[in-house]
């Protein structure tokens, strides 16, 4: 449980301003249908972190654990640094649905978007730290859920009353601390 509850918290608060986060906004503004643009962000979610899951437990396992504890500090408290970095879209045009339909759309455009963001490394190392595969990829991808889906039903209205440096400053300060837990405590097992 524990897993799932820190896994959760530490991506809804580190999605928040985040680059897909934004895809969000920018999909609602332009296809205005949410349950699409919601199951699209579901399916991509898990196929994505269910990857980085999967990397984590492998390295969690060939990496001794002294090591991993030193490496897992270090990744956390550069991801706390790269929680302060504004995110913004590489390409600020709206995405066409063509044949794809606004969900097939979505799905891509969230999975490739999640390749090397700080919330699919959170997830390689929070898999790595919890001994709890399962737990950790349906932690973050709820922790998407929590921080998209409102989002992409409030659409633009919602992100000019959102503290987005505020936030960040949250969040990179839970990572600093979850590295820091990770430097005391180690990893477990």
């Amino acid at each position: 449980m524990e897993a799932l509850l820190v896994s959760a918290g530490v991506v809804a608060i580190g999605e928040i301003g985040d680059k897909t986060q934004l895809l969000s906004l920018v999909l609602a503004a332009r296809f205005r249908r949410p349950w699409p643009i919601v199951a699209g962000i579901l399916v991509a979610t898990l196929a994505n972190h269910a990857l980085a899951g999967w990397l984590g437990n492998w390295v969690r396992g060939v990496v001794p654990a002294d090591l991993l504890r030193w490496l897992l500090a270090a990744s956390f408290f550069a991801v706390a640094l790269w929680a302060l970095k504004p995110d913004t879209l590489d390409d600020e045009r709206a995405p066409e649905a063509g044949r794809w339909g606004v969900f097939g759309v979505t799905v891509v455009a969230f999975f490739l978007a999640e390749m090397g963001d700080k919330t699919q490394i959170a997830t390689v190392m929070l898999a790595a730290k919890f001994d709890a595969l399962a737990a950790v990829v349906v932690g973050t991808t709820l922790g998407m859920l929590i921080a998209n889906v409102p989002v992409v039903f409030a659409g633009k209205l919602a992100a000019d009353r959102i503290p987005f440096k505020a936030i960040r400053i949250v969040a990179a300060a839970i990572f600093a601390a979850i590295g820091a837990w990770v430097l005391v405590a180690g990893v477990p097992g």
